[in-house]
């Protein structure tokens, strides 16, 4: 016995283990960020994007020849400047929005209820999808150096995913800490390539990539004019991927440590500026040594060898920078392959945040709005791993399919809060009298203007050039879940009108209580729940049984008669050897002859000690319970019964009484 009730305790035990010790709720304080911890948490998935936004832009580029590689540096400059555009707004949201809504709450606030739901479903979607690319270019860039792995990388993302989200149920100082290390190694071995690889093309013999030698096949087609324009507009929305993660920082303001809108300000100024620096710094890098980078390597490159595994953009650029010095291209290898794993993190933070926010506003279920052992938003952690595992199953891992499907959220949400910002400077200026803080305003204004004209402009170049390629699946995704978080919230309205109806018959005392005990035998567990059924004092009280077999009633009739028990037993006949329907068929005639009466039913139930006995016990009374819940002025109490091994759990040294766990009592 005691060894089973050990083997009940397992699940806590696994739980402490990933998790760790619950903390309490007056410590929240503590799990609050420094810049320096909040900068990866936030920001890996923009620092990652440049591991893989540079390829997509050649990528795309690819189709149209050789030559289409010369526009390489100027779409890139084109995303730094969206890139400086979004940055410089959203330092503009969170000073003006610190509470953590986002842009969920510009959006509410400044343009409705039903403009704060679309951006609310394109960032949920968006997040799910940002978990999915991370975790596939994360396995792709590993799969380069590893055969296994590029074999089974649906696999390995899945298990990279659960992996993440374990980290973050941890909480978020602890994730925060987790990831300070490859976000930094990131940040500082591919500045050094780009340094060193800058130095080499300038005093040296330059840097030749392993694929500058092969030829590029172009897509038949006449690659020139207003086709040329579309594949660079193209190319451009894929380079936009980079902007990603820039909003999570807005969403996430009450994780800094005060003053929270200038950390949150600073912590967003340093994103961009390490975001641009990178993604200009590959683009021209890998424009310079020649790297060349397909959709199918054996059939647009030329002059490969047989067998060749194409590497991704910067695993060539580092074999490239640090020809004869493998360790370096080891290291950017991994830092690059750990970056891209851990950007999902990013999601991790600003997905439950936002769902808790819309919980609150009743959108979402109130669960998500519930904090965790850790004081992370646990029910949110775990609904976005399951939902982007479902997607790199369903797109088996591929960076390309996935892409696709990618930052039409994010610029939808981009748009819509430059619009609202805008109207919150031109509502606060309607009242303001002070020169200078008109004069700052004014500025404000006209800085989120400007963000709401070049993030429009990208979504609707996004919307043009992905549409087709699979943005709908996204764009169908979005639609979904603002009908679905429409009807929960009509739902939860619904039931509070309902809850704070004015006038009720209950108001009133009912006049009588008719108490029914079921019966199925007579032992302890029925006799404690008829004396405490004539405990509550009620006008009538009667016990009942169901009649599934003749001999077994005939002998509890007789045992009833001959106890000293004076409560009327009556049997209710049941042809089809029911017990469910004949006793709601009894309770509704009760009910129907007595109408002003509140009716009690009385149900005596064992309480096991090991969850395989749960199984051979209470089915019946489980059934009973789920049909007479729904009849009105009908009262359901289980009177339950402790078996011994029950007891014998309670009183074993290492037993845990409920809440136990959670306040930290017990192993």
């Amino acid at each position: 016995m005691i060894v089973v009730s050990t083997l009940s305790q397992v699940p806590v035990a696994v739980k402490r283990l990933l998790v760790g010790r619950p903390f309490r709720s007056d410590r929240l304080g503590e799990t609050l960020l420094r810049k320096r911890i909040a900068l990866p948490v936030f920001a890996s998935d923009a620092m990652s994007s440049v591991a893989y936004a540079p390829q997509e832009i050649f990528l795309v580029l690819s189709v149209a020849g050789l030559s289409a590689y010369a526009y390489t540096p100027w779409v890139a400059v084109a995303v730094a400047v969206v890139m400086v555009v979004v940055v410089a707004s959203y330092r503009q949201n969170v000073h003006a929005y610190p509470s953590g809504g986002g842009d969920y709450e510009v959006a509410t606030v400044n343009l409705g209820p039903r403009a704060g739901l679309v951006v609310g479903s394109a960032l949920l979607v968006d997040y799910v999808l940002t978990v999915a690319v991370s975790m596939a270019s994360a396995v792709e860039n590993i799969g380069s150096a590893i055969d296994v792995v590029h074999r089974h990388k649906v696999w390995f993302a899945v298990a990279a995913i659960v992996l993440l989200a374990a980290v973050n149920l941890r909480g978020l100082r602890e994730s925060g800490a987790f990831l300070a290390a490859p976000t930094y190694l990131f940040i500082f071995s591919v500045l050094v390539m780009l340094g060193w690889g800058f130095a080499r093309v300038l005093f040296g013999n330059g840097v030749r990539a392993e694929t500058a030698g092969f030829g590029l096949q172009a897509e038949p087609g006449h690659w020139s004019g207003l086709a040329m324009v579309f594949l660079l507009a193209r190319a451009f929305s894929s380079g936009c991927a980079a902007l990603t993660g820039v909003e999570a920082i807005s969403n996430g303001v009450p994780a800094f440590r005060k003053p929270k809108s200038r950390n949150a300000a600073t912590t967003l100024l340093m994103l961009g500026g390490f975001s641009i620096t990178l993604l200009l710094g590959l683009v021209l890098l890998a424009r310079e040594a020649g790297v060349k980078y397909v959709a199918n390597p054996s059939t647009e490159l030329t002059g490969i060898p047989d067998g060749y595994r194409q590497k991704s953009m910067i695993a060539q650029l580092a074999e490239a920078v640090f020809s004869g010095f493998s360790p370096a291209f080891y290291v950017v290898a991994i830092s690059t392959a750990l970056i891209l794993m851990l950007a999902a993190n990013t999601a991790f933070n600003g997905f439950p945040v936002l769902g808790s926010v819309l919980a609150q506003d009743r959108y979402l279920p109130r669960q998500m709005h519930t904090r965790g052992d850790r004081l992370a938003f646990s029910n949110g952690i775990v609904f976005l791993a399951l939902a982007a595992i479902i997607f790199v199953v369903a797109f088996g891992g591929e960076v390309t399919a996935l892409i696709q499907l990618y930052i039409v959220g994010v610029f939808v949400s981009f748009t819509l809060s430059q619009t609202g910002m805008v109207r919150h400077w031109t509502r606060l200026l309607s009242v303001e009298s002070d020169p200078a803080g008109r004069r700052r305003m004014q500025r404000s204004r006209v800085i989120n203007a400007i963000g709401l004209v070049m993030t429009a402009t990208v979504l609707v170049v996004v919307l043009i050039t992905k549409f087709l390629a699979g943005a709908w699946i996204a764009i169908v995704a979005m639609m979904s879940l603002y009908v679905l978080m429409q009807l929960i919230h009509r739902h939860y309205a619904t039931v509070q009108a309902e809850l704070d109806a004015a006038v009720d018959e209950d108001e009133v005392l009912p006049p009588r209580t008719h108490s029914i005990v079921l019966v199925s035998s007579l032992h302890l567990a029925t006799r404690r729940a008829i004396r405490y059924a004539r405990a509550t004092r009620p006008d009538t009280l009667e016990a009942i049984t169901v009649n599934v077999d003749d001999r077994d009633t005939r002998k509890l009739v007789a045992e009833w008669e001959a106890s000293d028990i004076t409560v009327p037993l009556k049997v209710i006949a049941s042809p089809y050897r029911e017990i469910t329907r004949p006793v709601v068929d009894y309770v509704r005639r009760v009910r129907r002859d007595n109408p002003r009466d509140v009716i009690t039913v009385f149900i005596p139930e064992y309480v096991v000690g090991h969850w395989w006995e749960q199984i051979l016990h209470n089915q019946s009374a489980l059934r009973l319970k789920g049909r007479l819940l729904f009849e009105p002025s009908v009262m359901v109490t289980s009177v339950p019964w402790l078996l011994s091994s029950s007891e014998r759990r309670k009183e074993a040294p290492h037993y845990v009484a409920p809440g136990e766990t959670r306040r930290g009592v017990g192993p």
